[in-house]
C-alpha cells in the first residue's frame, strides 16, 4: 500500500514543531528529507515517516548549526482500513497515551532509576490531519529485531522485563491518580465494536479453517471446530479480555508484538534494553492479556515450547522488583495467581495465533494490504497462512488447544 508524503510535512511545519518543542523561536529549519520510517510490509495501521533536517539556532550570541531526525506518524487516508481505524479511535488512544499518560509513566520510571518506557512526544494533533511527532529512537541505537525469525530467548527476556516495568509504572500512576487510566476502557474486544473489526476477525479464522482442512497432520475435526469458532471468535475474545475489578489490573500495551518492540544491543550484539512503540490499542485490564498476546505472536517456537515458564517467572520477578522500586503499595499478585489468570484468559493466545501470527510470519518485504483484507467479511486469507513456519507452529498448538477445550464453541 503506497502512502504519499503529506504536502504539509515540509520545512516550515517541522520548524514550527521544533520551536514549540524546544521553546526556542530562533530555530530555522532547512535541508529537510522525508522517507518512510519502516521497511515495506512492516507497518500496517498508520503511515510513518522519518524526517531528517538541518537547523540553525542562536546559542551564546551566535548561530549554531545542528542536524536532527524525528518520526511523524499519521493516519491512513482513502481506504476501508482508514475507515476501520477511525471507528476504532486508535489514534485518539495513542495521542492520549503519548501526550499525557506515557510522560507520567516515564517520570515514575525515571525516579526509580529505570529507563524510559517510550519515546518523547514532541507534538500531537487530534484534528485532521491527525498525527503525532515523536523523537527518533534510531540515534539512541534502538532498532527492530527480525520479525520473520521471531525473538530468541535473550530478546524475549529483555522484552518481558520491560513489559513488567511498563505495567508496574501504570500501577504506580494509578495509586497517585485513581482516574489516570479511566479513558482506556475500550481495547479491541468491547461492546458496540464496529462490525468492520468483527467481520475481519471472523474472516481470519475462516481462512485458518480453510487452510487446516488440507493439513494431513491434523484431524479433520479440528478444521471443523475452527470453522464453527469463527462465528463466535469476537464474543469469546470479549469474554476472555473482560475487565474484572477484583483482579490486579494494569495499563496494557494492547498490541505487544515483535514490530512494536525496539531493542538496543551491546558490543557483542546481545540485546540489553528495549522500548515500546505504537500505543494505539492501550487499555486497562489484566497483565495476562499482554503476556498472552506477546507469547502468541513474537517468540520463536522453541522459546514457546522450552522456555514459557521461564518467561512467566521472569515477568513476575521483574514486576515485583519494579513495583518495589516505584514505591507501589498495591500487593503484587502471587506467581500462582498469575498462572491462574493466564489459564482463564488463554483464549487470547489462541486468537493471537489465528489472526496476528500469520501477519508476523509474512515474508519480509511482502506488501500486505490490510485495507483489501478488511473489505471482505468472508475471506481474509493472505500468504502468512500458507507459510511453512506458520504451519509448523499451528500443527503443534492446535491439538493442544483442542485438548484444553479452547476450540469449543
Amino acid at each position: 500500500m503506497v502512502q504519499e508524503t503529506p504536502v504539509w510535512l515540509n520545512a516550515s511545519y517541522v520548524q514550527k514543531v521544533l520551536r514549540k518543542a524546544e521553546n526556542d523561536e530562533s530555530i530555522e529549519v532547512s535541508d529537510i528529507t522525508v522517507k518512510p520510517a519502516t521497511a515495506k510490509g512492516e507497518n500496517y495501521l498508520s503511515a510513518m515517516y522519518r524526517v531528517t533536517f538541518k537547523f540553525l539556532r542562536i546559542s551564546g550570541g551566535r548561530k549554531v548549526g545542528e542536524e536532527k531526525s524525528i518520526i511523524v506518524k499519521t493516519t491512513l487516508e482513502g481506504t476501508s482500513l482508514a475507515e476501520l481505524i477511525e471507528e476504532l479511535e486508535v489514534f485518539c488512544t495513542e495521542l492520549s497515551v503519548m501526550s499525557v499518560t506515557l510522560p507520567k509513566m516515564n517520570e515514575v520510571s525515571s525516579k526509580a532509576s529505570l529507563p524510559p518506557l517510550g519515546a518523547e512526544c514532541l507534538y500531537h494533533q487530534y484534528e485532521k490531519p491527525t498525527h503525532v511527532v515523536i523523537e527518533d529512537l534510531a540515534p539512541k541505537g534502538f532498532t527492530m529485531a527480525d520479525r520473520e525469525n521471531g525473538l530468541d530467548l535473550d530478546h524475549c527476556l529483555v522484552a518481558i522485563r520491560n513489559l513488567a516495568r511498563f505495567h508496574a509504572a501504570s500501577v504506580a500512576l494509578l495509586e497517585k491518580d485513581p482516574d489516570a487510566l479511566a479513558t482506556y476502557n475500550k481495547g479491541l474486544y468491547r461492546k458496540n465494536q464496529t462490525p468492520l473489526l468483527i467481520n475481519y476477525l471472523k474472516g481470519c479464522v475462516r481462512s485458518l479453517a480453510n487452510v487446516t482442512s488440507d493439513w494431513r497432520e491434523l484431524s479433520p475435526r479440528i478444521s471443523e471446530k475452527i470453522l464453527k469458532l469463527s462465528d463466535v471468535v469476537f464474543d469469546k475474545g470479549c469474554e476472555a479480555v473482560q475487565f474484572r475489578k477484583d483482579e490486579f489490573t494494569v495499563l496494557n500495551h494492547g498490541d505487544l508484538w515483535i514490530n512494536n518492540i525496539l531493542f538496543v544491543y551491546d558490543e557483542r550484539c546481545q540485546p540489553v534494553n528495549s522500548i515500546f512503540v505504537d500505543f494505539q490499542l492501550c487499555y486497562r485490564g489484566s497483565p495476562a492479556n499482554d503476556i498472552l498476546y506477546f507469547i502468541g505472536t513474537s517468540p520463536t517456537d522453541d522459546v514457546r515450547v522450552l522456555h514459557r515458564e521461564l518467561l512467566l517467572r521472569e515477568y513476575h520477578t521483574s514486576l515485583a522488583i519494579a513495583m518495589v522500586n516505584m514505591n507501589c503499595s498495591t500487593e503484587v499478585p502471587s506467581f500462582e495467581n498469575l498462572q491462574d489468570v493466564l489459564k482463564k484468559r488463554a483464549f487470547l493466545e489462541v486468537v493471537a495465533n489465528m489472526v496476528s501470527l500469520p501477519i508476523v510470519m509474512i515474508e519480509k518485504g511482502a506488501d500486505l494490504d490490510l485495507s483489501k483484507i478488511a473489505d471482505s467479511a468472508d475471506e481474509s486469507s493472505h500468504s502468512g497462512y500458507h507459510r511453512k513456519a506458520y504451519k509448523e507452529v499451528m500443527v503443534r498448538v492446535l491439538p493442544l488447544y483442542d485438548s484444553l477445550g479452547l476450540l469449543d464453541v
